[in-house]
């Protein structure tokens, strides 16, 4: 059995309902956002034999894989590199509010996310680059098994898009990843291939049905 690394967003923050710039920001999840955590574990925590979990340090990410984590027995291993991308003077923002005050800057970086950034914000180059570090300490590390990774949601868009050879000006318009989705990449002898994307299936309906963007 070769390497599965699953990929899990973290569950609903007041950001991921508003939609507003959330990076660098570090909010709780909200009780929705709790149940999904604790959902998550009830769905994968013992059905699955766990490796090892790797998380982003900022709090809604923990706080998503803490219920996971102690279920499996597992002491998650915190990596900046696996962080949302930082949105630097955007921080906090509405899209509207962007689209007003920086206009041109805000085009360009629709336009191709790969190369421009937000002021004293990251591309998306740049989170490939960061995420690539820890894909490959993962690998080496855990060659097989099964693998929790637990991030947010323009970084794992960008690392599936780097798995699947997909153009990173892309990522917001080819892959979706929900609040408390799990997608799935399993390594083989021609790479990785995705076995299951942007599930919510293990969600109840309530939950499911918020936009968790």
């Amino acid at each position: 059995m070769g390497l599965n690394l699953y990929l899990v967003r973290h569950g609903e923050t007041t950001f991921s309902q508003s939609g507003g710039y959330c990076g660098d920001l570090d909010p709780d999840l909200t009780p929705e956002g709790l149940q999904m955590a604790h959902q998550i574990a009830d769905a994968y925590a013992k059905s699955v034999n766990w490796e090892a979990a790797y998380v982003s340090p900022m709090r809604r990410t923990r706080q998503t894989a803490q219920p996971l984590c102690e279920a499996a027995g597992l002491n998650p291993v915190l990596r900046a590199g696996l962080k949302e991308i930082a949105y630097g003077e955007w921080e906090g923002n509405t899209t509207e509010s962007v689209k007003t005050h920086d206009h041109e800057t805000y085009v360009r970086w629709m336009t191709e996310p790969a190369w421009n950034a937000p002021p004293g914000g990251e591309t998306a180059r740049q989170i490939e680059v960061r995420s690539s570090q820890v894909i490959s300490e993962i690998m080496q590390a855990h060659p097989s098994g099964n693998v929790l990774l637990v991030s947010h949601k323009a970084t794992i868009r960008i690392i599936l898009c780097s798995f699947l050879g997909v153009d990173l000006g892309r990522y917001r318009d080819r892959i979706s990843v929900l609040a408390g989705s799990v997608s799935v990449v399993s390594f083989g002898e021609y790479g990785p291939r995705l076995e299951q994307l942007n599930d919510r299936s293990h969600l109840s309906a309530e939950l499911r049905a918020r936009a968790g963007s």
